[in-house]
């Protein structure tokens, strides 16, 4: 899961590169590309077979079920361009999940940082596509309010009992974030990643999230072009209650 709120970054002097990832490189250049709060590193491994990435945690790392991510990769690959599963294991220092690299740019990189309203209306697109494109009938995953407050510490959980109706099921991204939508130079979104979360919720779930993201990444002001292109109104209820539960989560 990628953490929000601009608490996670590219690696910041040396990195360490695990055994296993220096395993899988085979040789080729390993390069460390994101860090997140949780010390989950993501690599890009460059060579002349083309761009792989591994995501690698420590061993006991919360929150970060990269076995989660590839079930939800492979189930969803067949149905929306999400990145191809080469590998995914485990030893006794952590975990990795190795995938194919797929086109595109994050809509954090410094190109669209710089035209935000484009990247907004891309984000939006492309989150109604995976939201069409996802049969919610074969899904195995499940993203539930339900589910996400059973796991909430039980003191603020009274905070959350009032689930807004259900607008329309969907299988939902489950991190929706602007890092996790891969845009194209000319600014149409091609590819999504960091699916382990993934899993039928109300959209609503996804589009509060997607939605506040923005501002996180972009700045004020870029709701109304994701929303456009999304093609629905904002509904005030029910965002305020997912940014709620997502924060409490």
């Amino acid at each position: 899961m990628t953490v929000d709120r601009e608490l996670a970054a590219a690696p910041e002097g040396p990195v360490t590169v695990p055994d296993a990832v220096a395993a899988l490189a085979r040789g080729d250049v390993v390069e460390p590309v994101w860090r997140n709060v949780l010390g989950g590193l993501t690599f890009r491994l460059r060579g002349a077979g083309g761009d792989r990435y591994v995501k690698w945690v420590a061993h006991g790392t919360p929150e970060l079920d990269l076995e989660a991510e590839a079930a939800r990769l492979g189930w969803a690959a067949p149905y929306t361009p999400v990145p191809r599963v080469l590998d995914a294991g485990r030893d006794g220092d952590g975990a990795w999940l190795m995938t194919a690299a797929v086109p595109g740019r994050s809509a954090v990189d410094p190109a669209w940082v710089a035209r935000p309203d484009v990247a907004a209306r891309a984000i939006g697109a492309g989150l109604r596509a995976l939201h069409d494109a996802l049969p919610v009938d074969d899904c195995p995953f499940t993203w539930s309010a339900a589910e996400r407050i059973a796991r909430l510490d039980p003191a603020v959980r009274d905070r959350v009992a009032g689930t807004p109706p259900t607008d329309r099921l969907v299988v939902c991204h489950g991190d929706a974030c602007v890092p996790n939508t891969l845009l194209d130079d000319d600014g149409r979104w091609t590819a999504h990643v960091d699916l382990d979360s993934l899993g039928v919720a109300d959209r609503w779930a996804d589009l509060a999230v997607a939605s506040a993201s923005l501002g996180w990444n972009y700045g004020d002001g870029h709701e109304s072009a994701f929303f456009e292109a999304y093609g629905v109104e904002p509904d005030a209820d029910r965002i305020a209650y997912y940014r709620l539960l997502w924060d409490l989560g």
